[in-house]
C-alpha cells in the first residue's frame, strides 16, 4: 500500500528570518511578522508564533498589527527566496528519506516513504527524527503519514498531535472528522460550503455527488476522492542538478610535465564542447588526476580547469 508523509512548516517564512539573521535575531517571545503587498494594501504575508499568539494572522493590515502589538518587529517578505528555500530542501531531503520527493509550497513537503519507512527504523521512529532534525534547526514542523498526498496534507496541518501517523488502510475513515478546511479547496468554495451548513469532511460526502458538483464544479469531487485515496494523485519529484562527466584515458603513462599539459588543455576543449548546453552546465569544473609520484611532478601536472562556456 502506498505511504505518503507531508511535512508542513506553520512558520517557513519567519523562521527563515530567524536563521538567517543568526544571533541577531529577535527573541522566540519577541512578536515577527512579514509583510507584502495585496494590491495597493500593504498587509501582513506571514506571523510567527508569537504574533500569532498576539492575535496577528495573514492578510492583517500593517498598520492595525502595529496598533494591535506595540514593538512589533516587521520584515519584508520574500516569496521568492521561500520558494528557492523549499526546494533546497526538497533536495535535501530526496538525499536522507526516499527517492520521491516534491516541494508543496508555499510551507511543506510531500515524500513517498513507500518501503523506505523500515530504512530509517519505522514509520513512528522516522517522523519523531524528522522533526527532530527540523527543530534542531531552528524550524517548527508538523508531520503526518497517510495512504494519499491529500490525506497526509489534511492530517500534518489540521490534526492536534505534531506527529500524527494514520494506520494502512484508515485513511478514508480517519479523514471524516477533520474540517473541510483541510481539503485543497480554493478559500472562497470552502466558505462557501460553510455558509450551506458544511463543517467537517464527513458531511460533505454523505451528500450526493450531483447537486454539489453542478454548483461547485468537478474539482470538489475530485478533492474528495483524492484524500480518501479513491484515485490517484501523482507526485512530480524534484531532481538533483545534471551531473556529467567526461573522461580520457591514456594508453601509456605521461611523465613528461609539458606533454601533461598539452593533454589537459585538449581534455579541456573536448569537456567544453561536450557541455556546449549552458543549461547542463553553465560552469564547468574539470579536475586532472595524475600518477606521478614526486611533488613537484604533481604541482605541475593536478590543475583545476574554468570552462567558459
Amino acid at each position: 500500500m502506498r505511504r505518503v508523509v507531508s511535512l508542513f512548516l506553520p512558520t517557513w517564512s519567519t523562521d527563515r528570518v530567524r536563521r538567517k539573521s543568526g544571533s541577531a535575531a529577535p527573541p522566540a517571545e519577541t512578536p515577527l511578522v512579514l509583510i507584502g503587498r495585496e494590491g495597493r494594501r500593504r498587509v501582513v504575508l506571514a506571523a510567527d508564533a508569537a504574533a500569532r499568539r498576539a492575535g496577528l494572522r495573514p492578510g492583517i493590515p500593517v498598520t492595525k498589527a502595529q496598533a494591535l502589538v506595540p514593538g512589533l518587529i516587521v520584515n519584508n517578505a520574500d516569496p521568492v527566496g521561500d520558494a528557492e528555500a523549499l526546494d533546497r530542501l526538497a533536495l535535501w531531503a530526496l538525499r536522507l528519506y526516499a527517492p520521491i520527493v516534491a516541494a508543496d509550497p508555499p510551507d511543506g513537503l510531500v515524500i513517498d516513504t513507500t518501503g523506505a519507512a523500515h530504512l530509517h527504523g519505522g514509520e513512528d521512529a522516522m517522523l519523531e527524527a524528522m522533526i527532530a532534525r527540523f527543530a534542531a534547526s531552528g524550524f517548527t514542523a508538523h508531520v503526518a503519514i497517510a495512504d494519499s498526498w491529500s490525506a497526509a496534507y489534511a492530517f500534518a496541518r489540521y490534526a492536534v498531535r505534531p506527529i500524527f501517523v494514520v494506520p494502512p488502510g484508515e485513511s478514508a475513515t480517519a479523514i471524516l472528522d477533520l474540517p473541510i478546511a483541510a481539503l485543497r479547496l480554493p478559500r472562497d468554495m470552502v466558505e462557501s460550503l460553510r455558509v450551506l451548513g458544511f463543517n467537517s469532511i464527513g458531511e460533505l460526502a454523505d451528500k450526493p455527488r450531483a447537486p454539489l458538483t453542478l454548483r461547485f464544479g468537478p474539482e470538489l469531487g475530485r478533492c474528495l476522492d483524492q484524500v480518501m485515496g479513491q484515485i490517484s494523485e501523482p507526485i512530480d519529484p524534484i531532481r538533483p542538478p545534471i551531473s556529467l562527466r567526461c573522461a580520457r584515458f591514456l594508453a601509456s603513462p605521461s611523465p613528461q610535465p609539458r606533454r601533461s599539459l598539452a593533454i589537459q588543455a585538449s581534455s579541456s576543449s573536448s569537456c567544453a564542447r561536450c557541455w556546449r548546453p549552458k543549461a547542463l552546465a553553465p560552469n564547468a569544473s574539470i579536475c586532472f588526476f595524475t600518477g606521478s609520484t614526486t611533488a613537484s611532478k604533481r604541482s605541475a601536472l593536478a590543475r583545476l580547469c574554468r570552462c567558459a562556456m
